[in-house]
């Protein structure tokens, strides 16, 4: 008995459709990748090679070695900066909690929720330099908002120099920051919220559990994958506030506002110390590395299970 030639082709003509779709596939891919290794991995890797040279436009590249890290551990103004921005970090959670009552709020039977939802979310599609103007106006000594309030009710004697405090500078950054992102958290939040399924609440309320207890043991497991989200975003956001914190303070005053990327802004562009600038680099990049997966460790690989009696 012979094969018709039909049946026995069938797989080879598999085999091309195959190799055809995944052509297909590789040709969509191939522009984005591209980019990605242009302006991702090509200059990551070439920063990991400066960061082990001594170099700068006024003189020739030279090996260096481990020399631009050891100066690291002696250089205060590293260490103050990556302080700060640690403590920027620790600030999105504040914002993720506050947007979350808002969350709350506006998914009640509130009048006129849609509009509270547009003028809470109003702040994240502004510009971030535009932010930056406003809350630099708002905190001003002279004419800001905040003191003329401040002064009017008698609350300070003489307007509070927030912006040029060591003391109020950084804090005055991170309220910025917040209300900037309280918006995109918001959304966030607020489409969680709208995917947990209402029968669990209904369920949860047969078995006699009030409103404080239906939010611990049914609202907020549910939310943990969006909650992360917002750290992760928030976090990133923190890392990368360069233009927020450098049109508001420029890193001042003295150092008070100092954070990592605009150190390395300040390195490389103001002092022309490209290598160092690599260096504190690569150390703002494990970092980043570091804390993410660091969080994802601790979201336990299962955010968003309901926990079980």
């Amino acid at each position: 008995m012979t094969i018709a030639p039909a049946v026995a082709n069938r797989p080879y003509r598999l085999a091309r459709k195959r190799t055809r779709q995944a052509v297909l596939v590789w040709c969509f891919l191939a522009p984005s990748l591209a980019v990605f290794l242009l302006y991702r991995i090509l200059p990551l890797l070439w920063n990991v090679v400066l960061s082990f040279t001594a170099w700068s436009p006024l003189r020739p590249m030279r090996w260096a070695g481990l020399d631009q890290y050891e100066e690291m551990l002696h250089d205060d103004v590293f260490w103050h900066s990556l302080w700060n921005t640690l403590i920027f970090i620790a600030s999105a959670p504040v914002g993720i909690v506050i947007a979350l009552g808002l969350a709350l709020l506006v998914s009640s039977d509130i009048r006129g929720r849609d509009v509270y939802r547009t003028i809470i979310f109003i702040s994240y599609p502004l510009m971030t330099v535009a932010v930056a103007i406003i809350w630099r106006w708002l905190f001003d000594e002279r004419v800001g908002l905040i003191n003329y309030i401040a002064r009017s009710l008698d609350l300070v004697d003489r307007p509070i120099q927030f912006l040029n405090s060591f003391v109020w500078a950084l804090p005055s950054v991170i309220v910025a920051n917040i209300w900037q992102m309280l918006g995109f958290y918001m959304i966030i939040l607020l489409t969680g919220l709208q995917n947990i399924p209402p029968n669990l609440y209904e369920a949860a309320a047969i078995d006699g559990a009030n409103a404080p207890r239906r939010f611990w043991r049914v609202t907020l497991p549910l939310l943990k994958p969006s909650l992360f989200l917002c750290f992760v975003i928030g976090m990133l956001n923190s890392f990368t506030s360069f233009d927020l914190v450098y049109v508001m303070t420029g890193g001042g005053p003295g150092r008070a506002t100092e954070l990592l990327v605009t150190y390395i802004y300040k390195l490389g562009f103001s002092q022309t110390r490209f290598d160092y600038a690599a260096s504190v680099t690569i150390v703002f990049f494990v970092l980043l590395v570091g804390i993410t997966w660091a969080a994802n460790r601790l979201s336990g690989g299962n955010a968003g299970a309901v926990e079980k009696d």
